[in-house]
């Protein structure tokens, strides 16, 4: 096993296309060409972890948060970062994370979350935008089912929980193939016309040298004439945040103590209690301010997230109630998710957790 195949696998997860632009996800150190030994799945990266899979024989570590966020100008042991960084060097381990393309998959960081708390009815809480794409081709009619299987296997045609969708209209093309041409049907020097069909299919950006290839490999003219344009339309799995109903409504007491058994915390910091009933619920693990606003636009009477600011309470306006948990709280179980989906993709490989927390925050 290659640590390339690990990373392949995890960005078919969580495309790093997706990461936002302040983030730095992505292999940190090693190459991607080592054989891979085991894998250690962790939300931090630390020189006790590193050392931890140093132990267990692991040479890649995959973590949520990376290890290098900022520039390095200098790697000389003077804090965590760099200490860790060096440790990591001089033993050959590998470090790839895998951080807010996680959270930006409908079944990422925030999958989790949801399902600790049983919601149902998910969906995005905020969109990303400028991340589907539109290809149009023409293909002659006998030849069309042949392109749209190769296209489909390539990763086109999904919307929602539909896939091999797509669109097609027959007219007729012409073509003249000029000197050293060698066209498919007609000759060369002379116009020809031919019964086509334009077809059309939707792709998410990130495949498209994957969808253009299969086109093109599938297709039977010589020059493939097609169009690739960007779509303003969302993509129902890909942006921040997550929504949902609760399984059955619950006094906002109750909650608050299913929250904390669910994700097992001493204390829940949270705006005043409006006395309603709580039925639909937003979550973002790690800090999720930006989107109290679509929290309430959406219908939320609960938010679930971490590290709001004192003022940043105030923004709930009596309309539901934040919940901040802690951040290492809101995304503990994101090692779970990454050691699942590895286990999943590789069963035979091992795959190892922390034996101890990583959360640098204690409460009294």
């Amino acid at each position: 096993m290659k640590i390339s195949e690990i990373i392949s696998a995890l960005e078919k997860l969580a495309p790093s296309v997706l990461q936002e632009g302040y983030d730095n996800a992505g292999l940190l150190t090693g190459d991607p060409s080592w054989n891979c030994e085991a894998v250690f799945c962790t939300l931090d990266c630390t020189e006790e972890i590193v050392n931890e899979a140093i132990r267990k024989n692991c040479n890649l570590i995959v973590a949520h948060h990376p290890i290098i966020f900022g520039g390095l100008k200098k790697i000389t042991g003077r804090n965590y970062v760099e200490k860790t960084i060096i440790k990591a060097i001089k033993h050959d381990v590998a470090i790839y994370a895998i951080h807010t393309n996680l959270d930006n998959i409908i079944d990422g960081v925030n999958s989790k979350l949801a399902d600790k708390l049983g919601l149902s009815h998910r969906r995005i809480l905020s969109h990303k935008s400028a991340v589907l794409k539109k290809l149009f081709t023409f293909v002659p009619v006998e030849h069309t089912n042949g392109v749209k299987d190769a296209i489909f296997n390539a990763g086109a045609g999904h919307i929602g929980n539909y896939s091999e969708c797509s669109f097609s209209h027959e007219g007729l093309g012409t073509f003249k193939g000029e000197e050293g041409t060698n066209p498919f049907v007609g000759q060369p020097g002379k116009r020809h016309e031919e019964k086509e069909l334009k077809l059309e299919v939707i792709f998410p950006g990130w495949l498209q040298e994957k969808v253009v290839a299969a086109l093109i490999k599938s297709h039977p003219y010589e020059e493939v004439a097609y169009d690739v344009i960007s779509l303003d339309n969302a993509h129902q799995g890909i942006g921040a945040g997550i929504i949902g109903d609760l399984g059955k409504p619950m006094k906002e007491d109750e909650f608050l103590a299913m929250l904390k058994k669910q994700f097992g915390l001493k204390v829940v910091r949270h705006t005043r209690l409006l006395q309603k009933e709580i039925t639909r619920v937003a979550v973002c693990g790690g800090a999720g301010s930006f989107l109290v606003s679509r929290a309430l636009a959406a219908g939320a009477q609960a938010y679930i997230t971490a590290d709001m600011k004192y003022h940043e309470f105030f923004d709930a306006n009596d309309k539901m109630v934040i919940c901040d948990i802690g951040h290492y709280e809101s995304e503990q179980f994101t090692i779970e998710l990454l050691a699942e989906h590895l286990q999943q993709k590789f069963p035979t490989f091992a795959v190892l957790k922390p034996d101890h927390s990583t959360n640098p925050v204690y409460y009294f």
